[in-house]
């Protein structure tokens, strides 16, 4: 029998052409792929942090505020960063920081100086100990020095026990390149001889780091407000001032002056009748008595009816802290009644809700309950008005809510509505204050059925789900080529 053979058809010099014209193509494509991929990552690495990192952080660590912006594109001068740290001890978040100040200005230098190689470098600047990450800022012949201890705040909760920590570096610095390039600084007048109470020394740092300097003022020694004062304040007084002290108040916001109040009911006199008659002047009562809250959404679990939780009302004061959810807490505040027919401007801050009332038996009240005589609200807590003549009073109703202990309370937001109030007054609105950043973070929590549903999806149903895809696009090839065959 005849062996029969069978031979394996050989591939077709046009099959064979095509294989290697479609294999030269493939390394042309890859080829020029890497080359992209290649230009792209050189000319990204050659950009600068600022236009490359982004900032996902929920408390936005690692961005700058438009307070900041204003300050620095409006420098028309050099200033230097000294940033006085060893070899290998820089910190992330200050480096970062730094860059972005350097990057929005070329009138923004920052050198760093290792105090193993400059050991006496600060010396010239403060006679503090300086820890490594500290800062100074130098501009001409003025300079300010920024300790880590004031970077890194660390603040006690008075529930908790514990305490936190927050990132201020902005603040910081903002205030400092505003302190270092403007040698005529904001004056703040302290009205005295009422019994007014010092001012609090959270608050006290707060008017000092924004560059604004106070001094004592004493309205029976004098005949006219002083020609450099940008702002008089009038925090927490006992007694009442006299008519001429009113008429003289009453003259100098009318003619444009800025006048910054905080006082609430006394324990003598109640309502201070002739320091309160300057709001009359504007259609602003006071309502006698101590406001509480019925609804325990507007008033502090913590401290109780009387510590409020006024609704914040949008305006260049408020703004800042509506953006960011931030609550106020007044304490043993009076209730203004504003009359629609206000003369002036008069704009509501700071309401009471609609259940709220005053007590009338103010401080000698013995229940937070409705009596009769007590008066119905809503009521203002917090009003700015605005003068004909250009003039401007803030006025807040409650001398105790700048205490540290509610500012705390209130994360801060006390101090930076009083604060805002201020630079709103004095011309500053770029110098709203800046908040230092929480470093607190809150974890993502689940529920046990929640976590078992995730890992099934992600141990089975995901892998599962790939994998039936890759079957089904193998076994459609497949059955191509057969039909091609």
């Amino acid at each position: 029998m005849k062996k029969i053979s069978f031979k394996r058809p050989s591939a077709s010099p046009d099959r064979n052409r095509n294989a290697l014209r479609g294999g030269s193509y493939s390394l042309v494509v890859t080829a020029i792929v890497l080359a992209i991929l290649i230009a792209v990552n050189v000319f990204a690495s050659a950009l600068p942090k600022s236009m490359t990192n982004y900032d996902i952080s929920s408390s936005k660590l690692y961005s700058i505020t438009s307070s900041t912006k204003v300050v620095v594109n409006n420098l028309q001068q050099d200033v230097t960063i000294y940033w006085v740290v060893q070899s290998g001890e820089e910190n992330d978040v200050i480096e970062n920081l730094l860059s972005k100040y350097e990057s929005l200005s070329d009138h923004i230098a920052v050198v760093k100086k290792n105090p193993d190689v400059y050991p006496t470098f600060t010396q010239q600047y403060t006679s503090e100990s300086v820890p490594n990450n500290s800062l100074i800022v130098e501009s001409g012949e003025r300079s300010r020095y920024i300790s880590y201890n004031d970077i890194y705040v660390q603040t006690a909760d008075m529930y908790s026990y514990s305490y936190s920590t927050s990132f201020d570096g902005e603040g910081a610095i903002t205030s400092a390149i505003d302190y270092v390039v403007n040698e005529e600084q904001p004056k703040l007048y302290l009205v005295e001889g009422h019994g007014e109470a010092d001012l609090p020394s959270t608050f006290a740092e707060q008017v000092e780091k924004d560059n604004i300097e106070t001094e004592s003022l004493s309205l029976l020694h004098t005949e006219t407000i002083p020609e450099d004062a940008d702002c008089l304040m009038i925090y927490a007084p006992e007694s009442d001032i006299s008519e001429d002290e009113r008429d003289l108040l009453a003259e100098y916001v009318s003619g444009g002056g800025k006048l910054l109040v905080i006082a609430g009911p006394t324990r003598e006199d109640g309502i201070l009748k002739n320091l309160y008659s300057l709001l009359s002047d504007y259609g602003v009562e006071p309502a006698e008595g101590i406001v509480v809250e019925s609804d325990s959404n507007y008033y502090s679990a913590f401290s109780g009816p009387a510590a409020l939780l006024p609704q914040l009302h949008s305006d260049d004061i408020t703004d800042s802290l509506i953006d960011s959810n931030y609550s106020v807490i007044m304490p043993i505040a009076l209730g203004l009644i504003v009359d629609d027919s206000a003369s002036g401007t008069v704009t509501e801050l700071l309401t009471t809700s609609g259940t709220s009332f005053s007590k009338a038996a103010g401080y000698a009240m013995s229940t937070y309950d409705y009596e009769d005589g007590d008066i119905d609200g809503p009521f203002a807590t917090g009003v700015s008005i605005q003068t004909s003549g250009g003039g401007e009073m803030v006025w807040f109703t409650s001398s105790y809510f700048l205490e540290d202990a509610y500012n705390a309370s209130s994360s801060g937001a006390n101090g930076d509505l009083v604060m805002n109030a201020l630079a709103d007054m004095i011309g500053e609105s770029e110098a709203m204050a800046i908040r230092s950043k929480s470093l607190n973070y809150d974890y993502l929590s689940i529920s046990s059925s929640t976590a078992s549903l995730l890992k099934v999806l992600m141990i089975g149903a995901f892998p599962l789900a790939y994998l039936g895809i890759g079957v089904a696009v193998a076994w459609k090839r497949r059955r191509n080529q057969n039909e091609s065959n």
